[in-house]
């Protein structure tokens, strides 16, 4: 276990580690007592959390990243990379962002919403001809927006456990069309990776290229993320340095690692791999206005309620909104792949923004909500 500081800009990358993904830091020092010697150190509480997560909760490993303006980041880690070598964790390792890769979808809508290529409030009909179509889903009847939201109503294509295999996208779409809209456009909230199979589609009809191709250019090169690519197709390995990641088929039964994985199930809706520091680089940027002009950024940031994404949570376009427990709020977005877990954000004022990873998925809700808490406590220090 284990905390390093490090030069915010630019950041250095001197490992990398696991997946799952937001980070959490900042370290109090000893300071010098009047007599000239040094008091014992204050606790650190993103440290002493982050080991809590791996004594308490049964966390294989975690990782965080918490940078504060321009203040020296933080990195921390706890726990091992590795259960069979025993490796340590690598610090700000690369891991699987999950969902967090929604919002790199969602800007690059926006994005072409400023060229005025994409209507926010166009009907998804517009872009895909006869494509979304099903029991109760009309493609005629639901926005860009709704799509953006979660307040379509389309029913979740991630139905149980998914197979490690590749998958077309098409093919995914085409498995959640089997099952009934979950209430008509615009009358609810509920969180699909459907929606973002969607998103991803109409990007690629409206540019004419890959989606992995358009975030990579309106976005990873754009803020200078050096850790953060999209797999090619048929690509199972992490790139650079990273913690190995574990999941279990069911509770009671045994960790295996799942590292090496297909990761096409996710696509546009949660395929990519980065960092802690890297989703917290693309997370202030954006917050800064520095990948969206003034009124798409505003347009990202209108929220409904979305109490199933957390407590007090909002979701705006791609974009969450969570209550901090010091006051305000802060933004990002979190993600889920089996082996990682990411959580955090960004301040209100971008100031500070922490993002935390762990390595083997949380047993329960409970255990999950420790994972926030750290994130939010370090985005309060």
């Amino acid at each position: 276990m284990r905390n390093q500081a490090r030069q915010t800009v630019p950041p250095s990358r001197h490992r990398k580690a696991l997946v799952a993904a937001m980070a959490v830091g900042a370290l109090t020092t000893g300071v010098l007592a009047p007599s000239a010697a040094f008091a014992a150190p204050k606790p650190d509480t993103v440290q002493q959390g982050l080991d809590a997560l791996v004594r308490d909760d049964g966390i294989v490993g975690t990782l965080a990243n918490v940078e504060k303006g321009n203040s020296r980041a933080r990195d921390y880690t706890a726990g091992v990379g590795d259960l069979a070598t025993k490796a340590k964790v690598p610090v700000d390792g690369q891991v699987r962002a999950g969902s967090n890769t929604k919002a790199f979808t969602a800007v690059v809508v926006l994005q072409l919403v400023a060229e005025g290529k994409i209507a926010l409030d166009a009907p998804v009909e517009t872009y895909l001809p006869g494509l979304v179509r099903g029991d109760g889903i009309d493609g005629r009847n639901i926005t860009v927006r709704q799509i953006l939201q979660h307040t379509s109503g389309l029913p979740e294509y991630l139905r149980g456990d998914a197979t490690f295999h590749y998958y077309e996208p098409r093919d995914l779409l085409d498995n959640a069309l089997r099952f009934k809209a979950d209430f008509a456009p615009g009358t609810g909230f509920n969180y699909s990776n459907t929606n973002y199979l969607v998103a991803g589609l109409i990007v690629q009809r409206v540019t004419g290229h890959a989606i992995a191709a358009e975030i990579d250019n309106r976005v990873v090169k754009r803020v200078g993320l050096r850790h953060t690519y999209f797999p090619a197709p048929g690509d199972t390995t992490i790139r650079e340095p990273h913690p190995k990641g574990y999941y279990r088929d069911t509770p009671d039964a045994p960790l295996r690692d799942v590292t090496e994985t297909d990761p096409s199930f996710g696509w546009a809706a949660g395929q990519l791999v980065s960092t802690n520091s890297d989703l917290n680089r693309f997370f202030s940027a954006l917050l800064r206005g520095e990948l969206l002009p003034p009124a798409q950024l505003a347009e990202m940031k209108k929220t409904v309620p979305a109490e199933s994404v957390g407590p007090g949570a909002a979701y705006g376009l791609g974009l969450v909104s969570r209550p901090l427990p010091c006051g305000g709020r802060y933004w990002g977005h979190g993600g889920s792949f089996p082996g990682y877990e990411t959580r955090g954000g960004v301040t209100e004022d971008g100031r500070t923004a922490a993002n935390i990873a762990v390595t083997s998925r949380p047993a329960d809700k409970a255990a999950l909500r420790h994972v926030e808490v750290v994130a939010e406590t370090a985005l309060c220090r």
